[in-house]
């Protein structure tokens, strides 16, 4: 991954192959920010000027390369736009540096080190530049051939991410600069891991494999992880991943990921959907809606990731993951449309479509975490096309039984830059999913699906337990051009709020 530095110098004196500076939007033309004044002297005062004469506007993301003035070390400037330019006694907001530094990044593929002069006010306006350009560098080479069968070619240098960021004005020897630095480069190491994850193609990762993934992080990490396999989970009464995984010639697993502090009096539980392969079972997905479906594990790549994460924060907070993990294919021995399961909690549930299968291993596993009475348990899953058709592609929607436990998780996600938005669960919708032959059914109203998803889900929590769900169905994967410090492929979305979740509950910030 690109190592992350803070640097003492100077735009103008930084060794590096291109120093990143950042322009704005202002009310006469383009405005050159705080932090390259050093650049803009060296071009006489007239940085913007040059800029807006090859076509520059400051809009955000907008990259614009030129050759360095006389009297700065680093041969290139690389010019971002920020968008806006903020008022009077204003700081540039954190998410607009996240993705300028992401866009910069990625323009600065194939070089060694770049210096980020980008406007650093504080500690967390440098975690911000840091974590836009670790997770703007990102790329997933595994399966790349280099011609000879030996995958990507480990010394390209043209194609291989910006190998060193250094934030200038980044205070190394500051406390808060260094544990800011410190944070970013652990939290984009584990939201790369998920995108990594999100990206195996399903030959390649399985519920078995997945698994093993989990196994090997917990003893690096010195995590406590525990595997039930298909007999355990058989044994166990297990009916929503059973049912779901049958299909498949890969038997499911659930695996419970846990991170423990021993000064710790919270404990949050984290539960993620991990369909390695959706097909939609015998309700069989129609021709177009296949090809992205190795990215519906990405629920629970993002509790795993989170649960990494706050062991390398070293977090006081527990924090448990479940990984409910199958691969949904149809056979001659996968579930049927009108198939009763009876689920892990003894309920029974009617399955009228198998193609809405992730709240049926999400239910089990929400039982299996409910039984060990968390404070709060949080599900992550890329549940409903209907919470795409409501949000859009870049929003994910959270429910809860608890109203100012939504607020809570909706303001973490926008301080992280995490776009979402409150979603209700009006009881009359819960009326549809009545079964005559089972204690419910696996569908409901057609209309305000994602939201009837979310009352089926909550079937399943334990009494008097805070929950939330989060349906990441269209932030998950992005199958568009990269922008800011998005890729395309598996973004690893909501991991960033369940790490902050974590840390405001480990500070007593959640009650």
């Amino acid at each position: 991954m690109t190592a992350l530095t803070l640097s003492t110098s100077s735009a103008a004196t930084v060794r590096a192959d291109a120093v990143v500076v950042g322009v704005a939007k202002g009310a006469k033309g383009v405005v050159v920010a705080p932090g390259a004044e050093a650049v803009d002297k060296a071009f006489g005062g007239k940085l913007a000027a040059v800029l807006e004469t090859l076509g520059a506007s400051g809009a955000e993301g907008e990259v614009t390369k030129l050759p360095a003035a006389d009297g700065l070390k680093a041969p290139v400037v690389l010019a971002v736009g920020l968008g806006e330019a903020p008022g009077k006694d204003e700081d540039y907001d954190t998410e607009a540096l996240r993705r300028a530094a992401g866009s910069a990044a990625r323009a600065l593929t194939g070089t060694k080190k770049a210096g980020f002069a980008l406007p650093v006010e504080d500690a967390e306006a440098a975690a911000a530049v840091g974590e836009g350009a670790l997770l703007g560098a990102y790329s997933f080479t595994a399966f790349r051939s280099n011609g000879n069968g030996q995958g990507a070619k480990k010394n390209d240098a043209k194609s291989a991410p910006l190998a060193e960021a250094a934030i200038l004005g980044g205070k190394p020897r500051d406390k808060e600069f260094k544990a800011a630095a410190e944070r970013a480069q652990a939290l984009a190491a584990e939201i790369n891991r998920a995108r990594d994850l999100i990206n195996m193609p399903p030959n390649a990762l399985d519920p078995k494999t997945f698994a093993a993934e989990a196994q090997a992080a917990a003893k690096e990490f010195g995590l406590k992880v525990e595997v039930l396999d298909e007999k355990a989970l058989k044994k166990g009464g297990y009916g929503g991943l059973m049912g779901v995984g049958q299909g498949a010639e890969t038997p499911p697993r659930l695996v419970r990921i846990a991170y423990t502090h021993p000064k710790a009096d919270k404990t949050l539980a984290l539960v993620g959907k991990g369909i390695t392969y959706d097909s939609g079972g015998i309700s069989l997905k129609p021709a177009g809606h296949n090809e992205t479906m190795k990215c519906d594990m990405s629920g629970a790549a993002a509790v795993f990731a989170a649960v990494v994460a706050a062991a390398r924060l070293g977090l006081r907070v527990n924090v448990t993951g479940w990984l409910a993990l199958a691969e949904n294919m149809p056979s001659g021995s996968a579930t049927r449309p009108g198939d009763v399961l009876t689920m892990y909690s003894g309920k029974t549930v009617e399955v009228l479509n198998t193609d809405a299968e992730g709240r049926l291993v999400l239910a089990d596993a929400l039982t299996r975490a409910s039984e060990e009475t968390p404070d709060a348990i949080v599900d992550v899953a890329t549940l409903t096309g209907a919470m795409v058709l409501a949000l859009g592609n870049r929003t994910f929607g959270i429910m809860a039984n608890d109203d100012a436990f939504r607020t809570s998780i909706h303001e973490i996600a926008e301080e992280v830059g995490e776009q979402s938005w409150p979603m209700p669960m009006p009881s009359e919708l819960r009326k549809g999913m009545d079964s005559p032959v089972a204690d419910i059914a696996n569908m409901g109203e057609r209309m305000g699906g994602g939201l009837v998803a979310g009352l089926f889900l909550k079937e399943f929590v334990g009494e008097g337990i805070t929950w939330a769900h989060l349906d990441i169905a269209g932030p998950a994967f992005h199958e568009g051009a990269p922008w800011g410090y998005t890729p395309k492929g598996g973004t690893g979305s909501a991991v960033r709020t369940l790490v902050r979740l974590a840390e405001r509950t480990a500070a007593g910030d959640l009650g």
